[in-house]
């Protein structure tokens, strides 16, 4: 098996969609030993905000001197992001061996005599994290939910620490169409005598979890933005922009304060983690040509209103075009409702999925939006950048699929990847979806 032969047969799970349930994870990780029952996890959940708290996560443990691996999703270029230990992605041989032992099991007549649903590609994708960090020797796992929480596939660990960070209407076609809901399948990591720690400022969300902590006797610590400014280090300055990354530091070094006990961290290493954290598509500044580029991934209608704060707090009153692509199943009316009137020109483009917005389709709700503004529909995105000019501040936002793109296309130095392998974050979701219309 080649590497490419490797992420095609992962390619091919897509036709088992999405499969909220941990009987498929739990059966394949016993069939590999159990993994997950010999390493220690810190779990994190939410609508917005767990891949940048993971990053703070990561970023204090390496430099406390753990070996530290990091599950997250989706991936922005190489499919090798979702998995690395110590900042550094799993290798493609790495990947070859995993998939071809999960293969062999799930091919095998034993599971199929036992008539087991055969896995989708998260939950292998999640087991084969498990066994490359158990191999490893991870001494702490930050392992990022999916989708939910109570039936993700990520739920089959027992952590040291739930971290739930906020809750905001997304994925209500899998979660529910309520805060109230949505805070019920978040709160599904929360275990048994195992502290949470949140930022979740929805009364009505924020029960459900008080409600949930309360019957497991789990511990809970609310991070509130009064709070902030006392937890984290004085004259810090942060690499990651914006009022919400200070809310997601706090909440890491909440969590990593709750811990103390169980691991030790000094406050030089809290400092070294919080100053050199990276987490690309996130507000991220890239100068190219005599342009500055902001890629942002901001999807639904909590995060775009953080991004808008965050570019008036950074530009001002600075000219600004807007290159914007959604997925249709998003809220993408609000989402450009929030986002168009930041910018003199608008530029819409179809984001690589076939779950694409239709740029002609977005256009007269822009229009609305920004009368002002002149609004372009561009055949692609690589397009639109040829179309930009020179000296302009250029914002591209709406997707993770296309933050992923405007990255490879202006080359960033700051990937850690150099494989295009976005089409993969298409998988399950597309499936599900298709089947739900």
């Amino acid at each position: 098996m080649k590497y490419s032969d490797a992420i095609e047969y992962l390619y091919r799970l897509r036709w088992f969609g999405i499969k909220l349930g941990l009987e498929n994870t739990i059966r394949l990780a016993s069939c590999v030993g159990n993994p997950h029952k010999k390493l220690k996890f810190i779990h994190v959940a939410g609508t917005n905000g767990k891949g940048s708290t993971c990053a703070f996560l990561e970023s204090i443990y390496r430099n406390a001197g753990l070996k530290v691996g990091l599950y997250t999703s989706p991936h922005l270029i190489s499919f090798c992001e979702r998995i690395q230990i110590n900042r550094e992605l799993i290798a493609e041989d790495d990947v070859i061996a995993y998939v071809q032992r999960l293969k062999e099991i799930m091919e095998s007549d034993s599971w199929r005599g036992d008539q087991m649903q055969f896995p989708t590609f998260f939950e292998v994708v999640t087991v084969l994290a498990l066994m490359y960090f158990c191999d490893r020797g991870c001494d702490l796992v930050i392992w990022e939910t999916g989708l939910g929480g109570r039936l993700d596939a990520t739920n089959i660990v027992l952590p040291l620490a739930s971290v739930i960070t906020n809750i905001q209407m997304d994925h209500c076609q899998w979660l529910g169409d309520s805060f109230a809901r949505i805070a019920y399948e978040k709160a599904g990591i929360i275990k048994s005598n195992v502290p949470v720690i949140t930022g979740t400022d929805v009364p009505e969300a924020l029960e459900v979890i008080k409600s949930r902590a309360q019957q497991l006797n789990s511990p809970l610590i609310i991070v509130t933005r009064e709070m902030i400014d006392s937890l984290l280090p004085k004259d810090l300055s942060l690499p990651l922009i914006g009022q919400h990354q200070r809310m997601n530091a706090a909440l890491a070094l909440a969590t990593v304060h709750c811990l103390n006990s169980l691991i030790n961290v000094k406050d030089s290493a809290v400092r070294d983690g919080l100053s050199n954290v990276a987490w690309p598509g996130r507000f991220q500044i890239i100068s190219r040509g005599g342009n500055t580029y902001i890629v942002d991934g901001a999807h639904n209608p909590a995060a775009a209103k953080t991004l808008a704060a965050t570019v008036r707090d950074y530009f001002g009153n600075k000219e600004l075009d807007l290159f914007f692509g959604i997925l249709r199943d998003k809220d993408w009316q609000q989402v450009i409702s929030i986002l168009a009137p930041l910018a003199s020109r608008i530029f819409l483009v179809p984001v690589h999925s076939d779950r694409t917005a239709d740029p002609g389709v977005i256009l007269p709700v822009a229009n609305v939006a920004n009368p002002q503004a002149i609004v372009q529909v561009c055949n692609s995105l690589s397009d639109a950048l040829r179309m930009a000019g020179k000296n302009r501040n250029i914002l591209i936002a709406g997707s993770l699929f296309l933050a992923g793109e405007a990255l490879e296309l202006l080359d960033s130095e700051d990937m850690l990847g150099n494989k295009n392998e976005r089409w993969l974050n298409e998988l399950a979701e597309n499936k599900y979806y298709e089947k739900q219309k």
